[in-house]
């Protein structure tokens, strides 16, 4: 069989329910079997595949179950077989997770030999010997000293997020590995935001891939569909499941753990309900930032809820007036708060002919942003405002937002934000005040 009908069978076999999967590849002739089983390129998929190129690190970062640590193991058999001689450390958070999960594990060096092929693992001491005369050392992010003195050509570095000294072990690390005329390092992590995955991405020589959990198409579809269901959109979720980097600024009005303490479900019986907006700058032309669109209620307790972000991005004035009248029609609103600094009267004549019954209310900024921000923030740190599910796009902007400062981004300005502070000023006027803010 060649390469082309391999793939081909690949595919066909990845599209079947395991039961037919596992009857067809049973009824394959042996030399199929072993053909099938060592043709990793065929079964990887995106960002898995090494990349081209003359890089010095490579970077997987991605989502658990995304298939990081079969792809490091397939990467050291390769190096293994093509670089007889060559000396592999292997770096983990600790000794067993090393043996456990890179050497052992189901997915690990021992797993992706070909029958063909002896590796020697000896536990005790740590040591692969491949049949290629190659050999792999196990090392513990637990123990810096342990990599001040022995050479290698390669290593595979896995979980750096999660290494305890990891500055440290990833010094000694490189200051070794110096065997050779062209020395690499496989990093394969879910990423966290640390000053050691910050200092990796930094580095001249670097190659990133990677993808989020989903991206597995091996999984069971039932296992992704229930994760995206608890988590999707979390904090948790997009760092764990999408395999995004999530930083914290210093002197930010949010927080993420700050908002993940606020997240529910449900919100109680609503008594009211108020969208904010925050309409672009290009209010004339539709071609300015996105238009803050967000619905927040007031519950029976008295606290604040926010509902929907309904934002939306290139929209004309006709389109984004829409969009505002659709929110407030699918929560029953009882107010529209809009922002009429950018396009004064023109905001509530757009809005206007898109529903003459709305009930608006428009405001005039004449403190920045982050200012306007800061009594609300208040009110997530006492546990009285919640998110009701996840809103990446809106928390993203509310991370960004500095104390005394400027925006720091996503983006140039945070419309999502403002409009949420306008429909919570609106529905909890006596716990953040009307500060900054002249009604119209």
């Amino acid at each position: 069989m060649n390469g082309e009908g391999l793939v081909l069978l690949v595919r066909q076999l990845a599209a079947l329910p395991t039961k037919d999967r596992v009857r067809v590849i049973r009824s394959l002739p042996p030399e199929e079997k072993r053909a099938l089983n060592a043709a990793w390129i065929a079964w990887a998929h995106t960002g898995q595949y090494r990349p081209a190129g003359d890089w010095r690190v490579w970077l997987i970062k991605a989502g658990r179950g995304f298939g990081k640590t079969r792809a490091g193991a397939e990467w050291v058999s390769e190096i293994a077989r093509q670089r007889p001689g060559a000396r592999i450390a292997l770096v983990g958070a600790t000794i067993e997770d090393v043996s456990r999960v890179m050497v052992e594990g189901d997915s690990g060096i021992l797993s992706v030999a070909r029958p063909d092929e002896s590796v020697g693992w000896q536990r005790s001491t740590g040591e692969i010997v491949f049949a290629s005369g190659a050999s792999a050392y196990t090392y513990s992010a637990e123990a810096a000293e342990k990599l001040r003195g022995p050479q290698h050509h390669v290593a595979w570095c896995d979980e750096v997020a999660k290494w305890r000294h990891g500055e440290a072990v990833w010094t000694n690390l490189m200051l070794g590995l110096r065997l050779g005329e062209r020395q690499q390092v496989l990093v394969t992590t879910t990423p966290r935001p640390v000053p050691l995955l910050r200092r990796i991405m930094a580095m001249d020589g670097l190659a990133t891939t990677g993808g989020a959990t989903r991206d597995n198409p091996h999984l069971a579809a039932a296992f992704v569909a229930a994760i995206e269901q608890e988590y999707g959109g979390t904090r948790t979720g997009r760092q764990e499941i999408d395999g995004e980097l999530i930083e914290e600024l210093p002197g930010a009005l949010w927080t993420r753990a700050g908002i993940e303490a606020c997240r529910v479900r449900h919100a109680p019986a609503l008594v009211r309900v108020v969208v904010g907006v925050d309409p672009p700058a290009g209010t004339a032309s539709g071609d300015g930032d996105a238009c803050g669109i967000v619905a927040a209620g007031l519950g029976e307790d008295g606290h604040g809820y926010v509902i929907e972000d309904a934002s939306v991005v290139g929209e004309s004035p006709e389109g984004w007036a829409r969009a505002v009248v659709a929110c407030a029609g699918r929560h029953a609103a009882d107010r529209v708060v809009a922002e009429v600094n950018q396009g004064g009267q023109m905001v509530r004549s757009v809005l206007e002919r898109a529903e003459p019954s709305l009930p608006i209310v428009t405001v005039n900024a004449t403190r920045g942003k982050a200012a306007r921000a800061e009594p609300v923030s208040i009110e997530y740190a006492r546990r009285r405002v919640h998110h009701v599910g996840a809103f990446p796009q809106l928390e993203d902007e509310m991370c960004g937002l500095i104390a005394g400062g400027r925006y720091q981004g996503p983006g140039r300005s945070p419309d999502r934000a403002d409009a949420m502070v306008w429909a919570l000023a609106e529905l909890l006027p006596g716990a953040v005040g009307r500060a900054g803010v002249r009604t119209l």
